[in-house]
C-alpha cells in the first residue's frame, strides 16, 4: 500500500512540475478541418503526410509595429493561430516595437517563462519576486534578461529612439494577464470597496479606475 501511495505522490508531483503537455508525435500542425485531421492538445492536427515546410514558417518578424497608442508600444505574439506549426511544440516567440518611452505594462504569463534578447534601444525591465524584491536591469542590444514563470514583471524603452526586443516563452500558450485590467477592467467589476480598502484608495478614485479601464476592454 506505502508503494501506491508513493508511486501515487510521484506521479501527482511530476504532473504538477509541468508545463505544456510533451507532445506525443514530431509535429502536430494545427488545422480547423476536422474530417481529415486529429485533435490533439486543444487542436486539430493535419494529416503529417500533408505538411509541408510552409507550415513551420513565418515571415514578417521583421516588420516594425504601430506604437502610436496610449502605450507607445505593439506586440507582434506568433502562436498556433498564425503559425500553425507551433503546435504541441511548447514555444511561443514574439517581437515588441516601442517608441521613446513606450511602456509594456506590469503583467504576468501565467503558463510560461519568458526570454527577452534586446535587438534596438535601450530597454529597462523588471520582475518582482513572492517576497516583492524587484529585479531590474538596463537593457543594451544584444542583452538576455529571463522573467520566471507567472511572476509579476515590465518593460519600458527608456532611451531617446525607438526599441526593439524579441520575447520567447517556453509554452505554445503562455498568456497575458494585465495586472490593472485584471484588478480595476472585470466584468462584472470588483466590489470598488473592497478595492478602496485593498489599495488604500478612495472609493471615488476606485470608481474613475474601473470606469477608465472598462472602457478599454
Amino acid at each position: 500500500m506505502k508503494s501506491v501511495n508513493f508511486l501515487l505522490a510521484f506521479v501527482l508531483m511530476a504532473m504538477a512540475s509541468a508545463y505544456d503537455p510533451s507532445p506525443l508525435q514530431d509535429y502536430c500542425v494545427a488545422i480547423n478541418d476536422t474530417k481529415t485531421a486529429i485533435f490533439v492538445n486543444g487542436r486539430f492536427c493535419k494529416d503529417p503526410s500533408l505538411a509541408t515546410g510552409d507550415d513551420f514558417t513565418f515571415s514578417g518578424l521583421n516588420i516594425p509595429a504601430d506604437t502610436n497608442n496610449l502605450l507607445g508600444e505593439n506586440v507582434t505574439l506568433l502562436t498556433v493561430d498564425n503559425f500553425p506549426g507551433l503546435n504541441t511544440l511548447g514555444i511561443t516567440i514574439a517581437r515588441a516595437d516601442f517608441a521613446p518611452g513606450g511602456v509594456i505594462p506590469p503583467h504576468i504569463h501565467p503558463r510560461g517563462t519568458e526570454l527577452l534578447l534586446v535587438q534596438k534601444g535601450t530597454i529597462y525591465a523588471g520582475f518582482v519576486d513572492s517576497n516583492n524584491t524587484l529585479f531590474g536591469k538596463i537593457l543594451y542590444p544584444g542583452d538576455v534578461f529571463v522573467i520566471p514563470l507567472a511572476l509579476n514583471h515590465f518593460v519600458v524603452n527608456i532611451g531617446k529612439t525607438d526599441g526593439v526586443l524579441f520575447a520567447s516563452f517556453n509554452s505554445q500558450n503562455p498568456g497575458f494577464i494585465t495586472l490593472a485590467n485584471s484588478v480595476f477592467g472585470t466584468n462584472p467589476p470588483i466590489d470598488p470597496y473592497a478595492l478602496a480598502r485593498a489599495f488604500q484608495l478612495d472609493v471615488n478614485a476606485v470608481k474613475q479606475l474601473q470606469a477608465k479601464f472598462s472602457s478599454t476592454n
